[in-house]
């Protein structure tokens, strides 16, 4: 009888590259990057009609907190990545550590916004006091709109990698969650200099 090499033998096939989640995630993600790349491009039209005011407007702002932001969100992202990967692995007690991690970044994230709020606020400063701070507090209160939505589907991917045994399904939930909080880092890598720095 002729020797079958198979058996006994443990065949691993290669995982193929792959979008990470399912397709309705992409098209919303896209629909988001859009609706923000509109009024990036819509700012900066508008920038250069008003530039000393902008750039008057620019000075009030604190570099500071807008760098703890971005710190925090990169963070936040890089422990989602590691969280994904030890999912793949079947690591999910340190996947649930990872993202409760991330979500206190994001914690953090509004912690520093309720402040800088807080701030602009007493100073009398509003969504009304010029065209800059329209801009500013639209495309900072969308993003941290974005922020708490994402913070929730954390909690619930937490919850999800709490859960022993992780089948191919809710991996894929997973892996929609974490896009759509790479989308919410990816948005204030680009506010943050558009706010804050460019000169």
């Amino acid at each position: 009888m002729p020797h079958d090499a198979s058996v006994g033998e443990t065949s691993i096939s290669p995982v193929a590259p792959h979008l990470p989640g399912e397709t309705g995630i992409w098209v919303l993600i896209f629909g988001d990057l859009v609706i923000f790349t509109l009024f990036f491009a819509t700012f900066t039209y508008y920038r250069g009609q008003s530039l000393a005011l902008y750039m008057q407007s620019q000075q009030t702002l604190h570099q500071s907190f807008g760098a703890l932001n971005t710190v925090l969100l990169l963070t936040s992202s890089l422990f989602v990545a590691l969280a994904m990967n030890a999912l793949r692995r079947d690591g999910n007690r340190a996947a649930t550590g990872l993202l409760a991690s991330a979500f206190c970044c994001g914690a953090g994230f509004l912690t520093v916004k309720y402040f800088e709020y807080g701030e602009k606020l007493r100073a009398g400063i509003t969504l009304t006091t010029n065209e800059f701070y329209s801009f500013y507090y639209v495309l900072t209160g969308l993003h941290m709109v974005h922020v708490i939505i994402g913070m929730v589907v954390l909690l619930f991917m937490a919850k999800g990698a709490s859960t022993p045994g992780m089948d191919a399904r809710r991996l894929v939930l997973m892996e929609c969650g974490a896009s759509f909080w790479h989308m919410v880092d990816i948005l204030w890598v680009l506010i943050f200099p558009l706010l804050y720095l460019m000169k």
